[in-house]
């Protein structure tokens, strides 16, 4: 600095002390002078870092309190970008190993984590007397270190408490895998859910969701909210959960059916993304009395074929967003991507169960429905013949589908609709609806059904509805599909079955 050196940097160290925190960071992006706590307090200049550093803000800028500067955060995820440099990150202390005198911490946020390094055991003093799940932020200089998690790790590392934790939590995190059961795991959710196997699966869903609102976004439809509450059943056949409402029953909407029927006279093709209620007294391993289902509703289709098209789509469109953007997730969960094809195959129901007494003996030609275990036969079969883990299952019997499905003109007896099979499990159902008024009431009166409950919704096919159809995907049926789960309440944050209401 030369002779007037001292001079220079205490009229500096006046000078910055009357800087905001936008023109600090400014100075920093110009690759001056960081000015640290020292320095604030009247003490030696820190560290200059020069023009070659010129990303270096990117990832650690600052900001300016009465005191001293703090870095801000960094995620673990752009750690990478910062070698070299000294960076802050926060999140739960994720474990804590002691080994011979060097020191192995690793910070956990909500998009990975990194490992922390050091010899010095006075570093870890902020730690004493806590547990893993304490909130830090770690101060550190990044290293590229091969034999570490994600090839990086921070050394000289500054901790500081940020929520301490001072009681081992419930379930055990730092492991790769969940080690506990179904029931502990769901009893813990709350705790559970924080380890990043289970993250990972609740990253899947949100892309999930946000691919089908995409796909179908591009294609012009328009997503809608429809209610929950509601005046009568949806679906003839289903229970659904009853409620008190201003002293007059109400029921938890089993699907949006009726109210995406009625705004295809507003929209022509519409979307909706949420909560449904089933109350189905099934403790099984694929059902639970509240899920997330994916809908949406066209006009002026020809028949099911053309919705099955929109279903083809939108399904290549989830697994392309889980390929672009879960990479990491994807790997976590070793999960193998399957591949929708050109044109996925299908098969009518007669067809399947003549099939099933071909291929195993066993004659299903009575039931109005596939079981589980036709489900499974059939999506082996498609597999084998096709090379395909979808299969459209068409033209269900209509005695066994709601009263708007619309029936086959040519076998009156069977339907415009469908399911289609994910690796042997139903996965979408849908299908064309009625469109015409007389239609409906002739409906009704064959299900032993009133028309009374269904006014308002019958008014939207009084007044003109063109010819229409649509699905419903299962957006927990289809993580399990995809990963193998066991159970389907394993990829439902908080799942609602016959015995849970909480967590």
């Amino acid at each position: 600095m030369g002779a007037n050196g001292g001079g220079t940097t205490m009229r500096l160290t006046a000078l910055v002390l009357q800087l905001d925190e936008a023109f600090l960071c400014l100075l920093k992006r110009w690759g001056l002078c960081i000015w640290t706590t020292a320095t604030m307090m009247g003490g030696k200049a820190a560290d200059f870092h020069g023009p070659a550093q010129t990303n270096f803000h990117k990832q650690t800028s600052c900001r300016l309190t009465p005191r001293r500067v703090i870095m801000e955060r960094t995620r673990t995820i752009e750690v990478g970008n910062a070698i070299g440099q000294r960076v802050r990150v926060m999140g739960n202390l994720h474990s804590l190993r002691r080994m011979g005198g060097v020191n192995f911490l690793v910070v956990r946020d909500g998009w990975g984590s990194v490992q922390v390094v050091t010899e010095d055991e006075s570093a870890l003093t902020p730690l004493t007397a806590l547990t893993t799940e304490t909130i830090v932020a770690v101060e550190g200089r990044v290293v590229s270190a091969p034999q570490a998690p994600g090839g990086l790790e921070l050394q000289q590392p500054q901790i500081e408490i940020i929520s301490p934790v001072s009681e081992a939590p419930p379930i055990t995190l730092s492991k790769r895998e969940l080690k506990a059961n179904l029931t502990t795991v769901l009893d813990n959710a709350v705790i559970a859910n924080r380890h990043p196997a289970r993250r990972a699966i609740f990253r899947l869903s949100a892309t999930a969701m946000a691919s089908f609102r995409s796909i179908l976004n591009e294609r012009g439809f328009t997503e809608i909210q429809t209610p929950k509450i509601v005046a009568s059943a949806t679906e003839s056949g289903a229970n659904v959960f009853q409620l008190g409402y201003f002293g007059r029953p109400a029921f938890l909407a089993q699907s949006p059916q009726f109210y995406k029927q009625v705004m295809v006279g507003v929209f022509e093709c519409v979307f909706e993304v949420g909560p449904v209620f089933r109350a189905e007294p099934h403790d099984t391993t694929r059902h639970v009395n509240e899920y997330v289902s994916m809908d949406a509703e066209l006009g002026f289709i020809k028949d099911h074929f053309e919705v099955m098209a929109v279903v083809r789509e939108v399904l290549d469109g989830i697994l392309q967003g889980f390929a672009t953007r879960n990479a990491a997730e994807l790997q976590l969960l070793n999960v193998d991507l399957p591949k929708v094809p050109a044109e996925i195959p299908h098969i009518h129901f007669a067809e399947a169960q003549e099939l099933i007494l071909q291929r195993h003996g066993v004659d299903v030609r009575h039931e109005p429905d596939l079981s589980p275990q036709d489900e499974r036969w059939l999506g082996a079969w498609a597999q084998e013949e096709h090379g395909s883990d979808f299969l459209f299952v068409t033209g269900y019997p209509m005695r066994k589908r709601p009263f708007y499905t619309h029936p086959d003109p040519a076998r009156p007896e069977y339907s415009n609709s469908f399911d289609l099979l994910f690796r042997g499990t139903e996965l979408i159902t849908g299908g064309q609806r009625l469109h015409r008024y007389e239609d409906y009431l002739a409906a009704l009166a064959a299900a032993n059904l009133p028309t009374e409950p269904f006014s308002w919704y019958l008014d939207a096919f009084r007044y003109g509805m063109p010819p229409h159809g649509g699905f419903a995907v299962g957006l927990e049926r289809l993580l399990m599909q995809l990963l193998g789960a066991p159970n389907v309440k394993l990829v439902t944050l908080f799942p609602r079955d016959l015995n849970r209401l909480a967590p």
